[in-house]
């Protein structure tokens, strides 16, 4: 296994029309549609990195800032932004398109975790990330503390789970 790779070789770039089944009343398009795309150009990401299959194990909040229409061009874009020895944080960023204006803007943001998985389903080590541009530097810098506190969000969720699970 390659010991190190560029976030750049994560990179992937997923653009979509919004059609009619794919929105709701207000014709604009379902949350939970975009959280399946936002989940699969993360799994693709993750794969380019470590050449395994891949889990999701988090999702981080998903906050949209701005409707996306039918007939939009919804366009995500992701790339793995740091790495445990199994896991691999992924950045997503959603864009939204109006193709008659032309007018754009960014409609959500999110960050995934994702776990590198041998055929019997057990973890497996991932190469290093390298962050080159700014953005990069700059999403890998701050990923300790974003790894901390989706542990303490863990931890809660656990103890949740004992607390009002099924009896």
């Amino acid at each position: 296994m390659q010991e190190s790779k560029y976030c750049k070789e994560s990179f992937v770039v997923k653009t979509s029309i919004v059609l009619p089944p794919d929105t709701n009343s207000y014709g604009t398009l379902f949350g939970g549609k975009l959280m399946a795309y936002i989940d699969d150009v993360a799994a693709i990401s993750a794969m380019r990195h470590a050449r395994k299959s891949v889990v999701t194990a988090s999702t981080d909040s998903v906050d949209f800032l701005h409707p996306i229409h039918e007939g939009d061009a919804v366009c995500l874009e992701a790339f793995v932004t740091f790495t445990g020895r199994t896991s691999m944080e992924v950045f997503v960023k959603v864009m939204a398109e109006n193709l008659l204006s032309g007018v754009s803007n960014v409609c959500a943001m999110s960050f995934l975790t994702m776990v590198a998985v041998e055929e019997d389903g057990k973890p497996t080590p991932v190469p290093t990330v390298i962050p080159e541009s700014e953005e990069e530097k700059s999403l890998y810098n701050s990923a300790k503390d974003r790894a901390e506190i989706r542990k303490k969000r863990r931890i809660d969720s656990e103890n949740r789970a004992n607390t009002y699970g099924i009896k």
